[in-house]
Order: C-alpha cells, then sequence, then structure tokens
C-alpha cells in the first residue's frame, strides 16, 4: 500500500510573537515493513535558520529558527510512504514471555533497537507497582503464556476498562492519574501499557505516527479527519523482534499505521515542539490526511 500524508500544524497568536524556535519531527520512518518515497515542509513565514540531524532513535530531527515578528505560524509537512506489514495474530505461537524477558537483560548491543534501552522508566513513564500488578493478569509466572499472547490480552483489557476522552487529559498529566481514572487519549493509553510491560522487565517503546480512518459505509471522508497517533513497540524476541500494539483500538499494527518515530515516551518523539518569545495565549490546530493512492 502507498499512502499521501499531510499533517498541517497552524498556531495563532494573542499578540505577535518576536522569535520562535521549532524542532520538528515530521519525516516517516523508514524500516518495519515502512518505506519512505518522499517528504518535504513547507513553513510560514519563512525560517531565518534550518538545520537537520538523526537522533539518537534514527527519527530526522528538523530545528527553525523565526526571528521575523508574526502572529501565525503554519507547518505543512507533505510525505508518501509505502507499506507492506503482516502482523501476527494474536494467539500466534510465540517466545514464552519470561524468555523473552531474560533475553533482553543479556543484550550486548546499546544502540536505538536494541531492547535494553526500553526496559527501565522513563521521563514520562515511571514504573509504578499498581501498573505492573495490572499488567500481570496478562503474564501469568510460570505458565509459558506468549509474548505475542500476553501483550494482546493487556491491550484488549485497556481498550475496553479505559475510557477514550480527549478532554480528560494533557501530556504533562501524570501516569498516575491516568491509571487511577481509567481516561484519556492514545498517548496516556501508550504509557500506561509500556508502563506495565516495562515493570515486568518486558522491553516497550513509544511510537509516534499517524493512523487512516475509514468513514462509516455511505458517508464521504473527511477532509483532514485522520490523526496523528500514538501505540507500543514490543520487543517479542530474537525471532519476531519489534511488534505493534495499538491499545487504544485493540490492534496489532499493520498497513494503517504510518510510523513517524520511535523512542522511550512522548517526549523523545513530540512531532512539533519548542519555545515563542512574545505571546502570552495561543490556539493550536492540526489536520491529518491520510489518502491511500496506490
Amino acid at each position: 500500500m502507498i499512502y499521501d500524508i499531510r499533517h498541517v500544524t497552524t498556531y495563532e497568536y494573542e499578540s505577535a510573537v518576536s522569535f520562535a524556535r521549532c524542532s520538528l519531527r515530521l519525516e516517516p520512518l523508514s524500516g518495519d515493513g515502512q518505506e519512505l518515497i518522499s517528504h518535504s515542509v513547507d513553513i510560514r513565514p519563512r525560517p531565518s535558520e534550518r538545520t537537520a540531524r538523526r537522533d539518537f532513535f534514527g527519527t530526522l530531527t528538523e530545528s527553525v529558527v523565526i526571528d521575523t515578528q508574526h502572529r501565525h505560524l503554519r507547518i505543512d509537512s507533505r510525505s508518501r510512504v509505502k507499506l507492506s506489514r503482516t502482523p501476527p495474530e494474536r494467539d500466534a505461537p510465540s517466545a514464552d514471555w519470561e524468555q523473552v524477558r531474560d533475553a533482553a537483560f543479556e543484550a550486548t548491543s546499546l544502540g536505538p533497537s536494541s531492547p535494553i534501552g526500553y526496559v527501565f522508566e522513563s521521563a514520562l513513564v515511571p514504573v509504578l507497582e499498581l501498573v505492573t500488578d495490572y499488567a500481570a493478569a496478562s503474564f501469568r509466572a510460570g505458565t509459558g503464556i506468549g509474548i505475542v499472547t500476553g501483550a494482546a490480552d493487556l491491550m484488549r483489557r485497556i481498550r475496553k476498562e479505559f475510557r477514550y476522552d480527549p478532554k480528560a487529559t494533557v501530556i504533562s498529566t501524570p501516569l498516575r492519574e491516568v491509571f487511577d481514572n481509567r481516561h484519556g487519549v492514545c498517548q496516556d493509553f501508550a504509557h500506561v501499557m509500556i508502563a506495565g510491560l516495562r515493570g515486568l522487565g518486558l522491553p516497550a517503546a513509544y511510537v509516534s505516527g499517524y493512523l487512516r480512518t475509514i468513514p462509516p459505509e455511505g458517508q464521504p471522508r473527511l477532509q483532514g479527519a485522520d490523526a496523528t497517533h500514538a501505540w507500543v513497540s514490543l520487543w517479542c524476541g530474537d525471532e519476531l523482534g519489534w511488534i505493534g500494539f495499538d491499545p487504544t483500538n485493540d490492534l496489532l499494527v499493520g498497513n494503517d499505521h504510518i510510523i513517524l518515530g520511535m523512542g522511550r515516551d512522548f517526549s523523545d518523539v513530540s512531532p512539533v515542539d519548542g519555545i515563542i518569545v512574545g505571546s502570552p495565549k495561543q490556539k493550536l490546530g492540526v489536520a491529518v490526511d491520510v489518502v491511500r493512492v496506490e
């Protein structure tokens, strides 16, 4: 499958901004059944400085500086990607989860794809005993439960027991509060699942990207109605490698998920962040289109 993706981020400021520095992570990755064909980003007003580098995780991070006064900022990212993934079945045979845990701690590489970098708590994902206990119900010790089966069950439970509510949280809402209240958005559900897996010693990464949405039968597809999204990538042993789990939708990640970046939590892969000088208030708008072209 080939997709065209357009991701438009707009900022409207209450008063003029004299300076802005932004970090952009908007180029989809190549790898994991995904191939980047083309990518471009148009920024208005035009930056005075624009530099790019690959971070530790392999994500292209572009730093831009805008030093002319402006009341509006528009970042228009366009990409074309080719996807070819075949996710495993939920009950497919896989390595015992305890064997995967032990293998992760025996890893000798410290590179970005090594499981050892994703077994410890991170800035937005503390390891909490009550979250670990919640995850343990899907990974009973000594029962030989396969890593994929256990993770799929945990994903299913989060989808069933947590309520999607975009007004309930912001990205700084503590994980404990999300878990106690059982509501949030895709970033929250991914963080909860990651915390539970890491509490059991399993390597789990945070993935930022896009999800193609399909309108109800008989209804037109709405422009800008697709979404930035977040899910979990779990290391399932040397044979299977990294497998994607989407707890918001109870899906193993296939060809409707486009990866922007992978890291320890949202703070590693935020698509757009930065600082401004000059305005106390701003209004953020995000519109995403994911269109299958082939």
